[in-house]
C-alpha cells in the first residue's frame, strides 16, 4: 500500500506547529510520511529579530535547530532546500535539488517586507524580516557609530548618528526600543556621549501602534518621548537616499540608517505557484485553509501567506497567534481528510497584543480587558514565549530561552535589570563551596563514628552511630515499647526537654550560654503522615538512616570536588527542609539554605570537576537524544 505523503513548506511558526500536530496525531499510522522543507536548517523566532539587530542577544539565541525540534519524530523527514514551484496537477513540490510528491501540501513560507514601491528602500534601506536582515543591520549600526566617532564634520557626524525607523507597528517600535537600550553601550564603546545618538520613528498614519488599545498606545508613546525618541506622525516617506530620507511634505532628514518596517506582503516566491492572490500578494484560501481553486488537489495555505477573510474585508492578521492558528487548522483538516471525518472551519483566537520597548518596558492588552505596562508586560511577554516552547514540546529550547534572556545578558538588558545575569566570576565562591562540603562531611561523619575515635576506624559504627540497631529518628511510632518505669523515665526526660525548649532562644548564630531554638519543635501533621508512610516500622527506619548517612557523605564529597554542584546544592535544600519539618534542625544553622542557593550559580565550574564533567555529559546526552548535528538536512537520505 502506497504511503500518504504530506509536505509542509516553510518552518516558521505555522509550519512547525502544523508539523508537530501532524506528527503527533498520525504517529500510529505507519502509512503516513511527513516532509518539512525550509531553506534553513533552523526555525527563526521572528518576533525576537530586533533583539539580535539591537545587540541584546546573539543570533543563536533565536535560532532553533529543526533536528532538535523533531529528533524523536520518526515520521518526519527534514529537508533543507529552496522550493521553486508547486506542480499542482502532478502533485509534486519541486525544489532546487529534488522533487517531493505529495497527497497534501501545506504552504507556509511566510511574508516579507513591503516597500510599496517607495524609491530607494531596496537600495538604501534596511529591513527586519530574516536572520540575515538582523545580522546585516547590527553590523551596519556598529560600523556606522564607530566611523561617526572619528568623523570631524559635525553635520555628517550627526547624520551618521541619526537612526530612523519607518513604521510604528510592533516591529518598528520594538526595534527603536532596542536601539534605546543599546545606545549607552554603543556610545561607551566608541567614546562618544549617548546624547549624540538620535532615534526617530516616522509614521505615515496619524497614530501609532494601531493594533493596540488607544490608552496602551498612549502609554508607549509617552514612554518613548520621555526617553528621547522623536515620533513624526502624518509623515509618509517618499524617497530613501544613501544619506537622507525625504518626507511627503518636502522635509528631509539626514541619516545613514533607515530601518523599513512599514509593511508586510506574502513571500514573493508564491507568485510562481500560479494560485489566486489578493491584497499584498497573499494566497486566497477558504475557511478550511484550502487554496482557492485547488481544494481537490490537497493544497493548503497557512501563516502570513494565507488570505482568508475572517470578517468582511478583514483577513487573518499577520501575527504569531494567527500563524499558529491557521497551521493547527490546516493540520487538523488534513488529518480529517485522511481519517474520513468532518473538517472544521478556521476560527481565530487572539488572546491579546503586546509590544516591548527595550528590555525593561512594554505595554500589553490581554483578552480585551487586562491592561499591563512596564515590568508586568515584559514578564508576560517572556511567559508567552515560554508557552510557545511548551506548545511545540521543546524543553531544551525553553531552557535555552531562559538562559539567554535572563542569565546570559550584558548591560542589565533584561526584565530583572541585570540582577539575574550570570556574567560574574565564580572563582570566589570556591572557598564557600569547599567549606559547605566540609560542614556536610563533618556532620555525616558524626553519624558514622558515633562515640568512636575518628583516628581509629575500628571504633566506628558503635554506640551513638546511625549504623547500630537503635533508631535515631525522634518519631513517636518508631520508639520501642517501654516498661512503666522506663515510661516514667521517658516522661521525666520529656518534661526536661520541654523545659529546655521553653528556655531556647531564637537566633541566627550561636550565642554562648543560650539554648538554640528548633525551627519546628514538633512535626506538622501532614509531614508526620508522609514520614509514617515512608518509614512505617523500625526495619525501614534503620535502613533509611544508614542510607541517609551514606547519601550525605556523597553530597559532601561532590560539593568539595565541585561535581554536579547545582544538583548537590538543590538536594541539600530539600534535605534541610525535611530536617526542619522533622523537628531536627536549629535556626542557627538555617544559613545552609541561602548558601546552597548561592552555590547553584555554576560554582563547580571553577576549580571543580563540573568544568569538564558537565560539558562532557551535555555532549554525550545531546548526541544520544538528538543525534549528530548536520549542517544540512535531507540531501543524502
Amino acid at each position: 500500500m502506497a504511503k500518504t505523503k504530506i509536505v509542509v513548506v516553510g518552518a516558521g511558526y505555522s509550519g512547525v506547529c502544523a508539523t508537530k500536530v501532524l506528527s503527533k496525531k498520525l504517529k500510529k499510522n505507519p502509512d503516513v510520511e511527513i516532509t518539512l522543507i525550509d531553506r534553513h536548517s533552523y526555525q527563526t523566532m521572528m518576533t525576537e529579530l530586533h533583539e539580535v539587530a539591537g545587540g541584546r542577544v546573539e543570533p543563536e539565541a533565536i535560532q532553533y535547530d529543526l533536528q532538535r525540534l523533531f529528533c524523536k519524530r520518526k515520521n518526519v523527514k527534514l529537508v533543507t532546500d529552496n522550493v521553486t514551484t508547486i506542480d499542482k496537477e502532478n502533485k509534486v513540490v519541486v525544489t532546487e535539488n529534488g522533487e517531493y510528491p505529495f497527497d497534501y501540501v501545506m504552504l507556509g513560507m511566510g511574508g516579507e517586507p513591503n516597500d510599496f514601491g517607495t524609491p530607494g528602500v531596496k537600495e538604501n534601506g534596511f529591513t527586519l524580516w530574516s536572520m540575515e536582515d538582523s545580522i546585516k543591520l547590527r553590523k551596519h549600526i556598529e560600523r556606522t557609530v564607530k566611523l561617526a566617532a572619528l568623523e570631524p564634520n559635525d553635520e555628517l557626524r550627526k547624520a551618521m548618528l541619526t537612526f530612523v525607523v519607518c513604521g510604528s507597528g510592533f516591529t518598528g517600535i520594538e526595534m527603536v526600543g532596542e536601539l534605546l537600550d543599546w545606545k549607552e553601550r554603543l556610545a561607551k564603546n566608541n567614546k562618544i556621549t549617548a546624547d549624540e545618538i538620535s532615534l526617530l520613528v516616522v509614521e505615515a498614519a496619524p497614530t501609532i501602534l494601531n493594533m493596540l488599545d488607544r490608552n496602551d498606545a498612549g502609554k508607549a508613546e509617552r514612554f518613548m518621548v520621555k526617553n528621547g525618541i522623536e515620533i513624526l506622525k502624518n509623515s509618509p516617506i517618499v524617497e530613501v537616499g544613501a544619506e537622507a530620507i525625504t518626507l511627503k511634505n518636502g522635509d528631509t532628514i539626514p541619516t545613514h540608517t533607515l530601518i523599513w518596517t512599514a509593511g508586510v506582503q506574502a513571500n514573493s516566491d508564491a507568485k510562481e505557484f500560479g494560485m489566486e492572490s489578493a491584497r499584498a500578494n497573499r494566497l486566497v484560501a477558504n475557511e478550511f485553509m484550502q487554496a482557492k481553486g485547488f481544494e481537490d488537489k490537497g493544497v493548503y495555505v497557512v501563516g502570513d501567506l494565507v488570505y482568508y477573510e475572517e470578517f468582511e474585508n478583514t483577513p487573518t492578521p499577520q501575527i504569531v497567534q494567527a500563524a499558529e492558528g491557521t497551521g493547527h487548522c490546516a493540520a487538523a483538516n488534513i488529518i480529517a481528510e485522511i481519517n474520513g471525518t468532518e473538517k472544521h472551519a478556521y476560527k481565530g483566537n487572539y488572546q491579546g497584543f503586546m509590544v516591548s520597548i527595550g528590555s525593561k518596558y512594554g505595554v500589553a492588552c490581554l483578552f480585551d480587558k487586562i491592561h499591563l505596562s512596564g515590568f508586568l508586560a515584559i514578564l508576560m511577554k517572556h511567559m508567552i514565549n515560554l508557552k510557545y516552547f511548551l506548545d511545540i514540546r521543546s524543553g531544551y529550547y525553553a531552557f535555552q530561552y531562559i538562559m539567554h534572556e535572563f542569565f546570559h545578558i550584558k548591560d542589565e538588558r533584561n526584565v530583572a535589570r541585570g540582577h539575574s545575569s550570570r556574567y560574574g566570576n565564580v572563582l570566589w565562591s570556591v572557598p564557600l563551596r569547599i567549606f559547605y562540603g566540609l560542614v556536610w562531611l563533618v556532620e555525616a561523619m558524626k553519624k558514622v563514628v558515633g562515640e568512636g575515635d575518628y583516628l581509629k576506624p575500628n571504633t566506628w559504627f558503635g554506640e551513638g552511630s546511625w549504623f547500630t540497631d537503635n533508631v535515631a529518628f525522634p518519631f513517636p511510632w518508631l520508639q520501642d515499647a517501654a516498661t512503666t518505669g522506663a515510661s516514667a523515665a521517658g516522661d521525666s526526660a520529656a518534661s526536661a526537654g520541654d523545659t529546655a525548649a521553653q528556655a531556647a532562644h531564637f537566633g541566627l548564630s550561636y550565642a554562648y550560654g543560650e539554648e538554640p531554638m528548633l525551627v519546628f519543635d514538633h512535626m506538622p501533621k501532614w509531614f508526620s503522615s508522609v514520614m509514617e508512610f515512608m518509614m512505617p516500622n523500625k526495619e525501614v527506619a534503620l535502613f533509611m538512616q544508614k542510607f541517609m548517612t551514606i547519601f550525605e557523605v556523597l553530597i559532601a564529597l561532590a560539593l568539595i570536588a565541585g561535581l554536579f554542584t547545582w544538583l548537590s546544592s538543590a538536594t541539600t535544600i530539600a534535605l534541610v527542609a525535611a530536617f526542619c519539618l522533622s523537628g531536627m534542625f536549629y535556626w542557627v544553622n538555617i544559613w545552609f539554605i541561602p548558601v546552597a542557593f548561592a552555590l547553584m550559580n555554576g560554582s563547580g565550574r571553577a576549580i571543580g570537576l563540573d568544568k569538564w564533567v558537565v560539558p562532557w555529559l551535555q555532549r554525550k546526552l545531546g548526541k544520544w537524544w538528538y543525534g549528530d548535528v548536520k549542517s544540512i538536512y535531507g540531501r543524502n537520505n
